[in-house]
């Protein structure tokens, strides 16, 4: 047998103990370095996911706690919407990717981990991002850091001139 270093996810078991919602706990902080938060609009921010599928992997989140989709005004349904493409686009330029799942997980049955606070999750794929590691060894390789691309997504977002109707 052999061993798979993977010290940072002893942080999502940390993560399992506390209270509350990590969504809403980044909502509210103003240290958006920490809690990797990317961008910030009037009802929706996009965060890291810290455990994620493929590098760049964010979330989409409603600013506030215990939404459904059918319960989003159309102005909440336009922002999350506008940032997911966004965010695309966004990480089309930085990790230069060929394309993308994009998705909700509405409800335990769905596959949701995070049941209680709206997400929309950006997950970038590349050709032949499916190897030879996820099918004989059951290990998924992230190649980069979160706070190295986190950098790098915000240092292109600074550049790219956002609109002014959709950011806080």
């Amino acid at each position: 047998m052999r061993n798979l270093w993977a010290p940072w996810r002893m942080e999502y078991i940390g993560d399992l103990t506390e209270d509350g919602c990590f969504l809403c706990r980044a909502w509210g902080s103003t240290e958006d370095d920490v809690n990797l938060v990317v961008w910030r609009g009037q009802r929706t921010f996009v965060i890291f996911n810290r455990f994620p599928y493929s590098n760049g992997h964010l979330m989409v989140a409603t600013a506030e706690h215990g939404r459904m989709l059918s319960d989003l005004s159309d102005e909440e349904l336009v922002e999350l919407m506008r940032a997911t493409a966004r965010m695309q686009r966004l990480l089309e330029r930085v990790v230069r990717a060929h394309g993308f799942n994009i998705g909700l997980n509405l409800g335990r049955s769905a596959g949701a981990g995070l049941i209680d606070h709206l997400h929309l999750h950006i997950v970038p794929r590349w050709e032949g991002d499916t190897n030879f590691m996820p099918v004989l060894a059951d290990v998924k390789v992230i190649p980069q850091g979160l706070q190295e691309l986190y950098r790098g997504l915000k240092s292109a977002l600074v550049r790219a001139a956002p609109p002014q109707d959709e950011d806080r």
